[in-house]
């Protein structure tokens, strides 16, 4: 069953942060980001952190979203332990 709430990001650029300028690939803006006008939020940063709406990478180049629902309230037990 699929969950409603995560979207998926197209062309998400696996440097995963959703807010790249002068690229040559259609790229979905971070939901948050928008919300906000902003750019500052991020999927995640290398060795730093993850986002607490990000619910995984799906093959070949998206990102999954809860935004604005945070992750723990969206994945059930089995999306969790992917």
């Amino acid at each position: 069953m699929k969950n409603e709430r995560i979207k998926e990001l197209k062309g998400a650029n696996m440097d995963i942060d959703l807010v790249s300028e002068n690229i040559d690939w259609n790229q979905a803006g971070c939901p948050w980001n928008e919300e906000e006008n902003t750019k500052e939020h991020k999927c995640a940063v290398k060795d730093t952190s993850i986002c607490k709406y990000f619910c995984g990478i799906k093959y070949l180049d998206s990102v999954l979203c809860s935004y604005p629902y945070e992750n723990t309230d969206v994945l059930n037990e089995e999306e969790k332990e992917r």
